[in-house]
């Protein structure tokens, strides 16, 4: 029996409000796929459900329909999306998370139009707990265990964040966060996150930034 129109739009309006609260996550956080995105995915692989459904139900009997066929091909499909958020910077691969959220909406999408709400709703809740909450618990774990403060006194002057960056990504170091005070006239404490350093690599970026104008002095934990 076919759907109804009521069971129809109730599928595809779940499906948009699914991928929306995913993708919402994403968008705030500035994630190369955010809430527009995820939308589409989800809303897209239901429809691909509503269509294998229905071509199963209009030709049952007549001839040899697989429901799965079609939609297991939005699964490898999302592939090609996911891979365009993925972005490699030397030796960091940035995006995963991202790639991995879209094709776990395309699931979503697929228990949606096949009208697994239950398992749509609950696997919506999860990936939100796993982005957000494991997100934070991540961010600490790395700050305590990998990740230490290098502080630098900068003239306040264009560019410096800049010729830093540059710097550090010379010696294949990745900065995680970054932090700006005024402490005198003219002067800036510029305190960045990065992976614990030995003293051998202390020494040697200690040596390449101070041939930088208008940086002072630079001191980390590891010194």
């Amino acid at each position: 029996m076919p759907l109804s129109y009521l069971e129809l739009t109730i599928r595809l309006a779940l499906s948009i409000l699914l991928g929306g609260v995913i993708g919402l996550e994403r968008e705030t956080i500035n994630k190369p796929a955010g809430f527009r995105t995820h939308i589409l995915v989800c809303l897209g692989s239901t429809i691909v459900m509503l269509v294998s459904l229905f071509i199963f139900t209009e030709f049952k009997g007549l001839t040899n329909v697989d429901p799965g066929r079609i939609p297991a091909q939005v699964i490898s499909g999302i592939g090609f999306l996911g891979a365009g958020t993925i972005i490699i910077e030397g030796a960091n691969v940035k995006g995963l998370t991202t790639a991995a959220s879209l094709w776990t909406v395309a699931a979503i999408g697929l228990a949606v139009g096949v009208g697994f709400y239950y398992g749509a709703i609950l696997a919506t809740f999860l990936i939100l707990l796993t982005l957000i909450t494991f997100n934070r618990l991540e961010a600490v774990l790395l700050k305590k265990q990998y990740l230490q403060p290098l502080k630098l006194i900068v003239e306040d002057q264009p560019g410096q964040l800049g010729k830093i960056g540059l710097c550090l990504g010379e010696m294949n170091i990745s900065i995680r966060d970054v932090k700006i005070e005024n402490i005198e006239e003219g002067k800036l404490l510029i305190t960045l996150m990065i992976r614990k350093i030995n003293s051998l690599e202390f020494e040697e970026m200690k040596q390449k930034f101070l041939q930088i104008d208008g940086i002072y002095d630079i001191t980390t934990e590891a010194s």
